[in-house]
């Protein structure tokens, strides 16, 4: 008795079993809102999906929502695009969204965009509703010195047929950034910058920034310009103070080796006045100078050094008190 109920017991088990294992591998409502939908799927198709590790849930979904916009996608484009690791239900979205938008998007160029790693459908967006981009603060220095800081808005819009390998909104951003400095630095003045700001947009749109970018410039508007510092007048006081110092560095070389020259004829006419006694000893010892001579140059020497202090004025003596 007891191995009857084991018995009984493990083969509804086993009937459990089988019916979910079956219910897995043959998803039966999903295959009748397919064919419920006009989107048909086959059995056959939806337990291949389960044995390739690819969700029919997903894939069918999304096939049924193209159906229902009016788009005849293959379930096969579909199961390829989500095993080559896209999103298929937002590359279904943004066809559906190009679709009611009248833009021409093949869902292989969807797919394309998808796996290159950029979000289709937000570029269907952008191509529908543009965007503003605003940049940093740009700082530029027109010629006659004078700062200017400038914050432009650039309307972009997607341009779908370079999305794929197209630059992104840093590139935009730089190459707007580059036009402003440009325009900014060739105006004469600052003043001729703040009188006419859509200068800088004219001349920024004229060189066809867009050109390689995923995206196409609608316009560019100078949102805010301010005044900054004067940096040339600031690199004239620089110049000015550099070359100051220069000219104190080379001054100070100059009277170095003036110095330098006076102590050298000073050490010479030491050495000169030092030959002097052994010159004289040596005339007198070849008879060259007698006695006499000696004392008669001694005298001249004398009477010259009296002169010179004679010259030069002593300082007078300070009178003395008058006695009582």
């Amino acid at each position: 008795m007891g191995v009857e109920l084991f018995g009984g017991f493990a083969l509804l088990v086993l009937v459990v079993v089988a019916v979910a294992v079956l219910l897995y591998l043959v998803p039966i409502p999903l295959w009748i809102a397919a064919w419920a939908s006009g989107a048909y799927v086959g059995l056959l198709t939806l337990i291949g999906m389960r044995f390739r590790r690819v969700p029919p849930g997903t894939v069918v979904t999304a096939r049924i929502s193209a159906v229902k916009a009016g788009l005849d996608i293959s379930i096969n484009d579909l199961e390829a695009h989500y095993l080559a690791g896209g999103n298929v239900v937002r590359v279904v979205n943004a066809l559906i969204s190009a679709d009611k938008a009248n833009i021409d998007m093949p869902f292989k160029r969807a797919a394309a965009i998808d796996l290159a790693g950029r979000d289709v459908l937000e570029a269907v967006k952008m191509s529908v509703i543009p965007k503003v981009i605003e940049t940093p603060r740009i700082a530029a220095v027109a010629k006659d010195g004078i700062q200017l800081i400038a914050v432009s808005r650039v309307t972009v819009r997607t341009n779908i047929d370079r999305l794929v390998g197209g630059a992104g909104e840093e590139t935009v951003i730089a190459r707007v950034g580059e036009g402003m400095v440009s325009t900014i630095g060739s105006s004469a003045t600052h003043k001729d910058v703040l009188e006419n700001p859509d200068h800088i947009s004219k001349h920024i749109l004229s060189r066809g920034l867009d050109a390689g970018t995923a995206y196409e410039i609608l316009s560019i508007d100078i949102a805010d310009v301010d005044v900054g510092e004067n940096i040339g007048a600031k690199l004239q006081i620089d110049q000015a103070n550099a070359d100051k110092q220069i000219a104190q560095a080379k001054a100070e070389e100059r009277r170095a080796m003036a110095v330098a020259q006076e102590q050298e004829m000073r050490a010479r006419v030491v050495e000169a006045e030092a030959e002097v006694p052994r010159a004289m000893a040596e005339a007198f010892r070849q008879g060259n100078l007698g006695i006499m001579d000696y004392y008669r140059m001694r005298n001249i020497q004398s009477d010259t050094s009296m002169r010179d202090s004679i010259a030069q004025g002593e300082p007078p003596a300070p009178p003395s008190s008058p006695s009582r």
